[in-house]
């Protein structure tokens, strides 16, 4: 669990008085987290303004506690629950007179309170929407009359006289509102899918707000780099070292705080003796291990090892159907590996390429008595391995971590590579997973992705990926009639993976790739294409 503001306890005040007294403010805003998946990339973009954000646990918080930090302002995430629900938070809060901003549950929440009905309704909105402004307001300052608006909600905020609505959907007459000090939106300004999100923001801070101090980010890289060298110092770590961007810029920590940590401690261990990378083989990509021996292999920094794992996969997930179940005999092997390399190896850590998107989806995230909900486990979430962990982008997103990559000289090949998942092909395939399906799913991988680069969509989808399904279909080769496998492929467009679009990839191209497929693949039958975006989906198939 990521830290939070619980109490107004002597501790927890100095420490805000600290940071203020670094930053040159008497500005301070609370973040309530009410368990959205969502709710990291709201202070993301409150840090990207400079305002000192703090995330405050709705369960603990009370109004005394928020009167004793004095914040400039508040804003209340969305989340899983309903307003009629009472989720955790003290109402008498939205009677300070503090100026706050509600973002979906959090604008339900405040309605119900002074109240507005709210109910379920009949036409629930997910998914990218029209947001058309129906009157000047301070919240949507500078914004065009209609733009477009990532919605996820099934609640619905009626028109009432107690409202100041200056903000529609289709489904939702008071998609955006205020009464008094209090302002709220039906949708989520801090998604990649909603057009003019930073502005909100923006408006509500420095417009509704008046804050006035913007603190510059620090340099996050080297702030990192510095808490890895205390860390370490002169000791050793295994690295899950997959082929993927997330691992590869944990990497390129590790060796940076290494070679800062032998400055310091020039007695300890020589380099390549410090830093173990494991790479674990059999439900992985086609290019993969080939990718980790081409940039690490050679490195007199890093050791790595390839462990082939795959009849220790192949024997878990025997029997195996469902994707929950698949997820947790995937993890079962990969722990066990790891802490095989790792008692083998001497480490001291175990370092991992875990995102915050990785422990939001598994049910964590900030320290908090909301509801939050468990959308998939992730393989490298909880894991409580024998020995301490590291995982240098746990309060980061994928585009957070490139540009920490990027600032550290991580080659761009292993930041534009697609995201891929850490359970691997074993979610890019329905039902049990055996040897034959491995085969069929990084055929047509190998495929679906070569043909992507050549094509030059490669690097103008966020993910692609191609799913073996448990469906089968009648098809013809030759002069033979025979079943084959349907495989669905996918493509989206994101920034961050907690939302996403798919991708409009043209016939053509979707035509060629079918083609290969059935042609080459005798156990492929047919080729479907899935146009669903994030929500209500998720990016993997499971």
């Amino acid at each position: 669990m990521l830290q939070t503001f619980k109490k107004a306890m002597a501790d927890a005040l100095a420490e805000i008085r600290e940071e203020k007294k670094i930053r040159s403010t008497t500005e301070l805003f609370l973040l309530f987290s009410m368990g959205s998946q969502f709710d990291h990339l709201i202070k993301q973009k409150l840090d990207a303004l400079g305002v000192f954000c703090l995330v405050a646990d709705p369960a603990s918080v009370t109004a005394d506690d928020v009167l004793m930090i004095k914040p400039t302002g508040i804003i209340l995430s969305g989340g899983p629950a309903s307003a009629y629900e009472n989720p955790p938070f003290d109402g008498k809060i939205f009677d300070l007179g503090v100026p706050l901003l509600g973002i979906c549950l959090g604008y339900q929440m405040w309605a119900h309170h002074i109240g507005v009905p709210v109910t379920s309704s009949d036409k629930r909105e997910f998914g990218t929407h029209t947001f058309t402004i129906t009157k000047p307001s301070a919240l949507l300052k500078n914004l065009p009359k209609k733009s477009k608006v990532l919605e996820s909600h099934g609640d619905k905020i009626y028109v009432d006289d107690k409202l100041n609505i200056f903000g529609t959907t289709d489904n939702a007459p008071a998609a955006a509102g205020n009464h008094k000090h209090l302002w709220g939106v039906q949708f989520h300004p801090e998604v990649t899918e909603t057009e003019y999100g930073e502005k909100i923001y923006e408006n509500f801070c420095f417009g509704i707000c008046g804050a006035k101090d913007k603190f510059p980010a620090s340099k996050v890289a080297d702030k990192k780099i510095k808490d890895l060298r205390l860390k370490i110092k002169d000791k050793k770590v295994l690295l899950a070292l997959s082929g993927g961007t997330d691992s590869s810029i944990v990497a390129y920590l590790l060796k940076r705080s290494l070679e800062d940590s032998h400055q310091e401690f020039p007695h300890g261990n020589l380099q390549g003796n410090q830093i173990l990378g494991v790479y674990i083989k059999g439900i992985d990509r086609p290019d993969d291990e080939s990718n980790v021996i081409k940039y690490f292999g050679d490195e007199s920094w890093i050791k790595v090892k390839i462990v082939d794992a795959t009849d220790k996969f192949l024997t878990a997930l025997a029997g195996k159907i469902s994707m929950k179940d698949k997820r947790l005999a995937m993890r079962g092997v990969y722990k066990e590996i790891l802490e095989s390399e790792a008692k083998t190896f001497g480490a001291d850590f175990i370092a991992q390429g875990t995102l915050y998107t990785d422990v939001s989806e598994t049910g964590g995230g900030y320290d908090s008595g909301s509801k939050k909900a468990q959308i998939k486990i992730h393989h490298n979430v909880g894991l409580k391995f024998s020995l301490p962990e590291i995982q240098p982008l746990i309060d980061c997103v994928k585009d957070t971590g490139r540009n920490i990559g990027r600032s550290i000289g991580v080659p761009d090949e292993l930041l534009i590579r697609h995201p891929f998942p850490g359970p691997g092909l074993v979610v890019r395939i329905e039902g049990e997973v055996n040897k034959e399906k491995l085969i069929i799913a990084r055929k047509i991988d190998g495929i679906y992705i070569k043909e992507l680069k050549k094509w030059g969509f490669y690097q103008t989808v966020w993910q692609a990926g191609a799913v073996v399904t448990s469906s089968t279909t009648t098809c013809t080769k030759g002069d033979d009639a025979s079943d084959g496998h349907v495989i669905a492929l996918w493509a989206v467009w994101s920034v961050n993976g907690f939302t996403a679009r798919a991708a409009e990839l043209p016939y053509d191209f979707l035509k060629h790739v079918s083609q290969r497929m059935t042609n080459e693949i005798r156990e492929v039958g047919a080729v479907v294409y899935r146009i669903s975006d994030k929500p209500p989906v998720t990016i993997e198939w499971g």
